[in-house]
Order: C-alpha cells, then structure tokens, then sequence
C-alpha cells in the first residue's frame, strides 16, 4: 500500500462507487454476478477513465503543465473525461480527433461545452490522432506553453495507476460482503484499465482472475498492450509484474472498432430489462455480450464481478 500513496494523486470521482448484486441477471445466466458501478465515478456523466485521470493530472500538475493535449473518436469518453478534468484543475485542453469535422452531439458537443479545442487530423486512421497530438504538443512548446501530452485512452504505466487504487477499493468491498469472486470481467479497449486492474490483483493477491473482453484491438494485440503497461505500472508501484498472460477473449468486436454490435446491443438490452443499468453500446455492451455466451456454455466461473465502464453520452449517438 506504501508504494500507492507515496504516488501523487488528484480527486475527481466521487468515490468508492458501488458494489451491487445483479440477482436478476444472475438467474437469468446461470452465474452469480455483480456490478462494480465504475459509471458512478461522479465526473461529467461518470466513467471508467475518471480514475486514471487522478494520477495522469496529478502527474501533469507536477511537471508544471499548462495545458493537457490527447484525443482519440469524436465521440472519445476518454477525450471529453479527459478535457473535463482539465478544465476542473484550472488548465486548457486540446482534442485531436481522427478524421473530418462532424456536427457536434455526444461526447463532442460536452468536450465544446467544457471549452476544449477540438482539432481534427483530416485522416481516418485512428493512428493519426497520435501523430496529431505529438504536433500540437510541439506547437504549444513552441508558442511557450508547457502541455502534457496524453495518448488515446490515457492507457500508460501511471494511467493504469487508477485501477490498482480501485482495486484495494474493491477488495475492502468484497471482504465487507464476504465474498471471494473467481472473475473479474471487463471491456478491454485501449487497455491501460486491464492492466491496472491486473497488476492490483498480483500485487494484493487477490484471488480472482480478470477477464478482458477485445472490443476494439485483436486479442493478440490486447494482449501484448495490457502486459506490457501491467509490468510497467507494478515497477512504479515498486513490486513484481504479474505472472503469466493476461486473460482475452476474442469475438466480440462487431463490425468495426468504436462501432456497435448486435450482440452487444441484445447484451444491453438484457441488462436493461433485468437490472436497470445501462451499458454503452461500444465497449461495455460488447463485454457483456461476451460474459452472456460465456455463461450460456458452461464457461464461466461464478461469483463474476462485471466492471461497468461507463460511456453514457455514447447511449445517444447513432
């Protein structure tokens, strides 16, 4: 624990967030879940990324940053948490955003909202947001301003940070219920959330797996990514990698990475009608969509915490 706090670290959720029984949806599968209710962080709308953004600004504030530069999708939670908790910490924000200008709504239309500069890299590739944010970093060098630059999903050793502190929140949760879940499901996306979580449950000996659900990069690339930002973050922390391989499972990324998929929409709709909580269509839903099948044949190795991620104003974009 010494290693963690010695870290610095900004408030911005609202936080522990809740721990509940999801017995609707438990009979319905078969399985014993429960929600981890990471959509309730508190910041804007909520969201997973509200965590590692305490250490990501914390970092930034330490290095006498003026300004943060990230980006990602218009409709990025990432991007838009991201230029929120900037705007709350007292400095600018600048989006990259792949591709062409688009009608702002969703996550967009917030990141305006909460005065961020949006700029958009005019190539579809998802890459290019890198190379954009890498550009504008250098403008703003050069015009005398000190940004902190910040790759897509904040997904870097001292991002992941976030997750190893929720993971000590919720194994208080979890000792306080009695409970000893086998697994921790999630969307694994731009997976600096799965390595923290990860290197957590090594460092606190746990006892659970976690289980990462590819909704938007291969499993073989999912993989490398959350191993390698795992093993970074427990050197911060100043203890051993994880051991083995991280756990993936593959087949859920629909048609497209940042695209819905019909059955992560039939997986949100099920834990609509059963539990009342809503799952963003892109990362979450798609998760769900995987532990469903799981469950279905047999797979699955009950009691199952499920990490809902958050994403809400992707709930009303096409």
């Amino acid at each position: 624990m010494t290693g963690l706090l010695s870290i610095p670290r900004v408030r911005l959720g609202t936080l522990p967030t809740p721990l509940v029984a999801a017995p609707r949806l438990s009979a319905e599968l078969g399985v014993e879940i429960w929600f981890k209710r990471d959509d309730l962080t508190g910041l804007g709308l909520g969201g997973n990324k509200v965590r590692g953004l305490e250490y990501l600004l914390a970092d930034a504030e330490g290095r006498g940053c003026d300004c943060v530069v990230t980006g990602g999708g218009v409709q990025s939670n990432w991007a838009m948490l991201a230029a929120l908790a900037a705007r709350t910490r007292g400095l600018d924000a600048v989006l990259v955003c792949f591709g062409d200008p688009v009608p702002p709504v969703g996550n967009l239309l917030l990141a305006l909202q909460v005065g961020a500069e949006v700029r958009f890299t005019g190539d579809p590739d998802r890459a290019s947001v890198d190379r954009g944010v890498e550009d504008v970093a250098a403008q703003l060098r050069a015009a005398g301003r000190t940004p902190y630059p910040m790759g897509r999903g904040g997904a870097n050793p001292v991002g992941a940070l976030g997750y190893v502190a929720a993971s000590v929140e919720l194994l208080a949760q979890l000792h306080e219920r009695a409970l000893r879940p086998a697994q921790l499901w999630l969307a694994t996306g731009s997976c600096g959330t799965h390595a923290g979580l990860l290197a957590g449950a090594a460092w606190l000996r746990a006892g659970y797996e976690v289980v990462g659900v590819a909704v938007s990069r291969p499993v073989a690339e999912s993989a490398a990514r959350v191993g390698g930002i795992a093993a970074e973050c427990a050197a911060l922390l100043g203890t051993p990698p994880p051991d083995g391989a991280p756990v993936l499972v593959g087949g859920f990324l629909g048609p497209a990475k940042g695209a819905r998929s019909p059955e992560g929409d039939a997986a949100a709709e099920l834990v609509a009608r059963t539990e009342g909580v809503f799952l963003d269509p892109v990362f979450a839903a798609k998760a769900m969509a995987g532990l469903v099948a799981a469950a279905r044949a047999g797979d699955v190795r009950g009691p199952v915490v499920f990490l809902v991620s958050g994403g809400a104003p992707t709930l009303f974009t096409a």
